[in-house]
C-alpha cells in the first residue's frame, strides 16, 4: 500500500483545498489577530510580564523575609478564594436540575424527517489501533443514514492510518478526508479544514477512541430545540470504560467524575463561560462559523472556543448524555497530556485577556473571575503547590529559620486551614462524585488522591515551561492503552 499512487486532484479541487488549508492555518488569525495564540504574547504583555519579574527580584533583594511573607499571604488568600467558589459550584452542580436530561423515549420521539444534518467530524494521527473500533462507534449512532455525515480526518501521509480504516470498513456514514499535510499538525487545524467540506446544521467532534451514547446525537437535537436561542453549545459529559485499569486510570476517572457530573453543570447553572472538552461538544453551524472557529495554534482548542462562545454573548448547556474514552493508564503519556492541557489553559487566557475590558463586560464580573481561575488559576496552583510542598517538607524535617519567619501567625494559620481544610474538601468532593456517579469501587483512589495531585505539579510546571519555550507544539496523545 506504501506504493500506491494516489491521483492528483481536479484543478479545482485542488484550489478547492489549498482554500481550505490556508484558511484552517491563518483563517483566525487574519480575520481577528488578538484572537488567535500564533502570537503567544502581545507586545504589552511581555512589557508587563518583564516590569513584574524585574520589580519582584528587586523586592526580594531589598525585602526578602517581607516580600515572601506578602507572596505567602496572597496566596493563601487566592487558594481559600478559588476553593470557596469549587465547593459553590459543587453544591449548585448536586442540583438535579443542574444537568439537562433527556429521556430515551424523548430522543427517538423526534420524527427523521425533522432531525437536522449532523455532522460528526473525528480528527486522528497515527491510530491504526483504534481506528476500527471507532468505526463501529459510528455506525452504532442512532440517526438517519442519510442525514448523518462522519468525515475521519486523516492526515495524506498518515498511511498506515489510512489503510486501517480502509481495511476495516467505512460503513455506511463514514468517509475519509485526506488532511494536507501542513504546520502546525493540529487536531483544530484538521477540523477547520473539515468545516469547508462538512455539510451539516450542528457540528461535533468525537476522538479516535471515544464510545458515544448512540442516542447523543438526538439527545442534542431535542435538548437545542428545548433551550433559549442563546445556547450555541451542547456538552455532553465524558467518562472512561477502564477507569479499574491501574491506579493512575483511576484518579483520571474521579477528576472526570467531578468536573463532567457537577463542576460543570455549576457553571452552567451560573452563565460562566465554560471550556468545553475535547470531544462530545456539539456546536450550531452557523455560530462556529461567526466566532471563527478553532485556533489551530491553541493546544485546548476547545477551552478556547468555550470561552469564545461565552465572550460573543452565547451560552453551553451540559447534557447528560455520556462519551466513553479510554483513561490514560501511563504517566509518562498522562504527563504529556496534562501538560499541554495546562500550557492550553494559560494560551487561552493570555489570548482573551488581550481585550480585558471588553471581555468583563460581556461576562461580567464572576464570569470573568472563574474564567481567571479556571484558565489561569488551575495550572499556576498547580505549580505553586509543589512549591509549598517543598516548604512543608523543609519545615518538618529541619525547621530552618527562613520558613520560620516566613510563616508568622497571621499566615501560618490560614495557610493550615488550607492544607488541612482545603485537602479534606477536595477529597470529600471526589467522593462525593464518584458515589453519585455509581463508582464506588473507586473510593481508594479518592483517599491516595494526593499523589495524583504530585502528578498534576509536575504535568503544570513541565506545560508551563513549554509555553515560553515551545508554545504551539502538540504532544501527541497515545491511545489504545487500555487493558
Amino acid at each position: 500500500m506504501a506504493d500506491a499512487v494516489i491521483p492528483a486532484p481536479a484543478p479545482d479541487e485542488q484550489a478547492r483545498s489549498d482554500a481550505a488549508l490556508h484558511d484552517s492555518v491563518h483563517g483566525l488569525r487574519e480575520r481577528d489577530p488578538l484572537a488567535s495564540a500564533a502570537v503567544p504574547f502581545v507586545p504589552w504583555q511581555k512589557w508587563v510580564g518583564a516590569v513584574a519579574v524585574v520589580v519582584l527580584v528587586v523586592a526580594l533583594v531589598a525585602a526578602t523575609t517581607g516580600t515572601l511573607i506578602i507572596l505567602t499571604a496572597l496566596c493563601t488568600v487566592a487558594y481559600l478564594v478559588t476553593l470557596a467558589d469549587r465547593v459553590l459550584l459543587l453544591s449548585r452542580g448536586l442540583a438535579r436540575d443542574a444537568i439537562m436530561t433527556i429521556p430515551d423515549d424523548r430522543a427517538r420521539s423526534v420524527p427523521d424527517a425533522d432531525l437536522p444534518r449532523y455532522t460528526v467530524l473525528v480528527p486522528a494521527y497515527n491510530e491504526p489501533e483504534v481506528i476500527g473500533d471507532l468505526i463501529g462507534a459510528m455506525d452504532a449512532i442512532d440517526y438517519p443514514a442519510d442525514k448523518l455525515e462522519v468525515l475521519l480526518l486523516l492526515e495524506a501521509d498518515d498511511e498506515v492510518t489510512i489503510d486501517a480504516a480502509e481495511a476495516a470498513g467505512l460503513g455506511e456514514v463514514c468517509t475519509i478526508l485526506r488532511i494536507p499535510p501542513a504546520q502546525p499538525r493540529t487536531k483544530p487545524k484538521a477540523c477547520n479544514y473539515a468545516l469547508h467540506y462538512a455539510t451539516g446544521e450542528i457540528i461535533t467532534i468525537f476522538d479516535a477512541e471515544d464510545r458515544p451514547d448512540p442516542l447523543q446525537l438526538r439527545r442534542v437535537v431535542a435538548a437545542l430545540a428545548d433551550l433559549d436561542h442563546d445556547v450555541a453549545c451542547v456538552q455532553a459529559k465524558l467518562a472512561f470504560h477502564n477507569g479499574s485499569q491501574n491506579m493512575l486510570a483511576a484518579w483520571f476517572t474521579a477528576d472526570y467524575a467531578l468536573w463532567f457530573n457537577f463542576l460543570l453543570p455549576g457553571l452552567m447553572r451560573s452563565d460562566s463561560p465554560i471550556p468545553l472538552g475535547g470531544t462530545s461538544n456539539h456546536i450550531r453551524a452557523d455560530v462556529l462559523s461567526e466566532i471563527g472557529a478553532w485556533d489551530p495554534h491553541n493546544v485546548t482548542e476547545d477551552a478556547d472556543l468555550g470561552v469564545r462562545i461565552a465572550a460573543r454573548g452565547y451560552r453551553t448547556a451540559v447534557l447528560d448524555s455520556t462519551t466513553l474514552e479510554e483513561a490514560n493508564p501511563d504517566p509518562i503519556n498522562w504527563i504529556r497530556q496534562r501538560s499541554r492541557w495546562y500550557k492550553g489553559y494559560l494560551q487561552t487566557w493570555l489570548v482573551h485577556m488581550r481585550r480585558p475590558v471588553a471581555l468583563w463586560r460581556t461576562l461580567g464580573t464572576v464570569g470573568m473571575f472563574r474564567f481567571t481561575t479556571l484558565l489561569a488559576g488551575t495550572p499556576v496552583i498547580a505549580c505553586l503547590n509543589m512549591v509549598f510542598w517543598l516548604v512543608t517538607l523543609s519545615w518538618i524535617l529541619g525547621q530552618p529559620a527562613l520558613v520560620a519567619q516566613v510563616f508568622p501567625a497571621y499566615v501560618y494559620f490560614p495557610a493550615l486551614v488550607c492544607l488541612v481544610l482545603g485537602n479534606a474538601t477536595i477529597l470529600y468532593s471526589n467522593l462525593v462524585a464518584v458515589r453519585e456517579t455509581e463508582n464506588p469501587r473507586l473510593w481508594w483512589a479518592c483517599l491516595t488522591v494526593p499523589l495524583y495531585w504530585l502528578l498534576m505539579s509536575v504535568a503544570a510546571i513541565k506545560g508551563t515551561y513549554q509555553l515560553f519555550a515551545n508554545p504551539s507544539y502538540w504532544e501527541k496523545t497515545v491511545h489504545g492503552l487500555a487493558s
